[in-house]
């Protein structure tokens, strides 16, 4: 199974992928790396692993669906099998999410359903929540209303700070993705179909 990862900054959830793929945690072929920013750090990260890179700005489209399209243009030089996000920053189009329905997948720093869109820790904290974490799941129309492929908690104590438990999540996640992704692989594999529909 081949996959690209859509990445917008410092990618350390990338790295951990890559990682992963080189002790043969993953799997799956990590084919492409996508970002909507020239100078995100996830693209370093890729070239030094020799993985294919490539930079789209968003501003040079009318619409998110025509950005899209492009993205999806160069999936076909591979082709990708599914999507996984990593700290990707933009929403997808309904049409891109059709064209990979249920094989995009993303990684979000609290338990969904609470705490939903960009700054999952920051609210959790702020909130006084004793217990925080951290979800994969599947892309839909709907953002971070997926159905839950994995669940991990993280507890919030009296002497965590905001950057302590930044750190607490992003080792959590490290560890909890690449498994996921590999999981997410093998089941994709076994029904043996491409890009489409389920």
């Amino acid at each position: 199974m081949n996959f690209a990862v859509l990445a917008s900054g410092n990618g350390s959830n990338l790295q951990a992928i890559i990682n992963a793929i080189k002790k043969k945690k993953i799997n799956a072929n990590l084919k492409l790396v996508v970002s909507d920013k020239a100078d995100a750090t996830a693209l370093v990260r890729a070239q030094k692993a020799k993985i294919a890179t490539c930079t789209i700005n968003p501003k040079n489209f009318d619409t998110r669906e025509d950005f899209d399209r492009k993205i999806l243009e160069h999936f076909k030089e591979f082709p990708i099998d599914f999507v996984v996000l990593a700290g990707y920053m933009r929403l997808l189009s309904p049409y891109f999410i059709q064209q990979y329905f249920h094989k995009i997948i993303n990684i979000h720093p609290a338990l969904l359903p609470s705490f939903k869109g960009t700054h999952g820790i920051r609210e959790a904290f702020a909130y006084g929540v004793k217990v925080t974490g951290v979800t994969v799941h599947v892309v839909t129309e709907d953002m971070d209303a997926g159905p839950i492929l994995a669940q991990e908690a993280v507890k919030i104590t009296t002497k965590d700070t905001l950057e302590s438990l930044t750190e607490k999540i992003h080792r959590v996640e490290h560890r909890l993705y690449p498994r996921v992704i590999d999981w997410f692989a093998k089941s994709l594999s076994r029904r043996q179909i491409g890009p489409g529909r389920l």
